[in-house]
């Protein structure tokens, strides 16, 4: 590419010394001022005399060969602050005076297409909990244990993981969690350091409370207050039980990666589609805006029942546990 306006080299310049950005980032900048720079040579025009039409002509462009919207954002991002610089160097040299306005500053990329979360069926978030049910039963050993509770508690309760994690046995001035063992209920500190109460289901207590027997047996003898701990008698990490969860997922035969915050989305997706109630599921999020709930109305899964308790797949096992 033929080399670039003098007003560009200026540019990143005074990216480089005065924001003191990576050469990561500024050669980002210079790619899409190049860009910007040879839209304008093929037009016959200078930088300065560059029309808020082009700019859109030229954005258009941009998708029309496929860019992405993020792709797309960030160019005109890196042309609309070159413009803004542009207009104050104009002012302090007294030069580029015809550029009153920044012909970028009203022009906004393409809408970024959402993703929707990825849950599991009811048929799939079953199957794995009975799986780990299952496996528990017959290894009898406390890791299996462990991750039978882990995952019928991010499921009934759409924990996020750092919010499973921090749970202790009982409450204390350091928990940020700890489970209410008669109310059947969890209390996490979640994002913003707001807490919240979640309802465990009947299965899930099941579970824990044997967990919690065999974490007693395991850790007669330390005084560590998490729920969940790792072979070495400490609190568990993220990525034990993200490992645990997908190897675990892949016993159960299940055709998907499956992660903790995968669960999450399961809960959230089969409560909302069974109960309806948009406010309550937002509550037991944990989210700070109705927005953030509202993406799993657009996931497609059977109805349940009507309110949390007969609802949740979980929650309407029986006592025996089948």
């Amino acid at each position: 590419m033929s080399d670039s306006f003098p007003e560009i080299e200026a540019y990143l310049r005074a990216l480089h010394v005065l924001r003191q950005l990576s050469p990561h980032t500024l050669k980002a900048y210079r790619t899409d001022l190049l860009v910007l720079q040879e839209n304008a040579r093929a037009e016959g025009l200078t930088l300065s005399k560059v029309s808020n039409a082009l700019i859109r002509r030229w954005a258009a462009s941009l998708h029309a060969k496929g860019r992405s919207p993020r792709t797309i954002a960030r160019t005109l991002s890196a042309w609309r602050g070159f413009y803004a610089w542009l207009a104050l160097e104009g002012e302090a040299q007294k030069s580029h005076s015809s550029l009153s306005v920044n012909p970028v500053s009203d022009v906004k990329a393409p809408k970024r297409n959402k993703l929707l979360p990825k849950a599991l069926s009811v048929e799939q978030a079953i199957a794995l909990v009975e799986h780990a049910a299952k496996e528990a039963k017959e290894k009898k050993d406390w890791e299996s244990y462990r991750d039978y509770a882990t995952i019928e508690l991010l499921y009934s309760s759409g924990l996020r993981l750092s919010e499973l994690l921090g749970i202790d046995v009982e409450p204390s001035r350091s928990s940020a969690g700890w489970l209410d063992w008669d109310a059947a209920e969890v209390s996490v500190l979640g994002k913003g350091n707001k807490r919240r109460t979640i309802p465990v289901g009947k299965p899930a207590m099941r579970s824990l409370q044997s967990w919690r027997e065999m974490r007693a047996q395991y850790l007669a003898n330390t005084k560590e207050l998490a729920l969940f701990i790792s072979i070495q008698g400490t609190r568990l990490s993220a990525r034990t039980v993200q490992a645990r969860l997908r190897r675990l997922a892949i016993r159960a035969g299940l055709p998907t990666h499956v992660h903790p915050h995968m669960m999450r989305h399961s809960f959230a997706s089969h409560v909302l589609q069974s109960s309806h109630d948009l406010r309550a599921v937002q509550e037991m999020l944990g989210h700070a805006s109705i927005a953030s709930t509202q993406i799993y109305t657009s996931l497609d899964f059977q109805h349940l029942a009507k309110a949390y308790d007969s609802a949740h797949p979980r929650a309407r096992a029986k006592s025996s546990g089948k």
